[in-house]
């Protein structure tokens, strides 16, 4: 059975203030063949998400030239919990699509990784609340009144859901809604998913974003005819990354992810894990596909 991709590039988001590298910064891992058509794997450390997206870019368009299809997987969910859309009014026939755009309208990320990121995150709550929720998590220095360092108060039933679909079944991954702290990924969705996006614009139709673009189903060759990219969200604690003799954590979960993926596809297996299984409910489903999205791999 033929190979989906040709290249495994893995992402490792960080939403830092200033430039940064080491552990907790941006890693991007990338397993693609060599000259003599072997895996060969190596890992980039940008001090920032502006050279971390033109390092991105450079790749991609190198793998374009050779004619090499890459699968692509950021560590930050690429859409918010069900409902999300509708409570901030977003017009549009995608909610997953409106969302991304009206974080591209109020995200500023300059090149020295100066972010408005609780900015962003308190407007929203303003504009669904009036208060603190559901965003949480910040330095006391940038508390305001609709963005608190601690959790306020508990999700209710007539709230967002506090998880999407993929986190309750991914068991361990942390809601998008807390931007600060350890396993916070809630900052590097709001900085990352314009990143994301202005991937996609670059790209059209030869980027796919699973599962809104390709549905939530298994992916075939056949599916992927003109495509040059499939982006997907990925959780690389779920693979057990083992650091060699000096390497940060980061580093290794990157590379485990990639080589991971890789010998699923070299085994036929790798398609299958794009669908969703035949107990899914309905309903979850269409969540998944139009607003929340997925992690690769995660099983419900």
């Amino acid at each position: 059975m033929a190979r989906l991709f040709n290249a495994y590039i893995i992402v490792d988001w960080s939403a830092a203030s200033k430039p940064n590298t080491g552990a907790d910064s941006v890693w991007i891992g990338v397993l693609k063949r060599d000259v003599r058509f072997r895996l060969a794997f190596e890992a980039f450390n940008p001090a920032t998400r502006h050279e971390a997206e033109a390092k991105l870019t450079a790749i991609l368009e190198d793998l374009k030239k050779r004619n090499e299809r890459a699968l692509l997987g950021f560590d930050f969910p690429l859409g918010f919990p069900r409902g999300f859309a509708a409570a901030l009014n977003l017009n549009g026939e995608h909610p997953w699509r409106s969302a991304w755009d009206q974080l591209d309208k109020m995200v500023k990320d300059k090149v020295d990784n100066t972010n408005n990121r609780f900015g962003v995150a308190s407007e929203i709550n303003r504009r669904m609340t009036g208060g603190p929720f559901p965003f949480w998590g910040c330095p006391p220095k940038d508390a305001l009144t609709t963005l608190q360092p601690k959790r306020t108060r508990e999700h209710g039933p007539a709230d967002l859901p506090e998880l999407r679909h993929a986190e309750v079944a991914a068991k361990g991954a942390a809601s998008i809604w807390k931007l600060y702290y350890n396993g916070s990924v809630g900052g590097q969705a709001i900085l990352g998913i314009p990143v994301v996006r202005r991937l996609k614009l670059a790209r059209g139709d030869a980027m796919q974003v699973w599962p809104f673009e390709t549905g939530f189903k298994p992916l075939t060759e056949a599916d992927l005819a003109g495509v040059d990219v499939v982006a997907a969200e990925v959780y690389p604690s779920m693979m057990k990354a083992i650091p060699a003799h000096g390497e940060v954590k980061d580093l290794a979960q990157v590379r485990a992810a990639a080589e991971h993926f890789a010998r699923l596809d070299e085994a036929g297996k790798l398609g299958a894990l794009f669908g969703h299984s035949k107990t899914a409910p309905a309903d979850l489903v269409l969540d998944v596909q139009n607003e929340e999205g997925w992690i690769l791999g995660a099983e419900i």
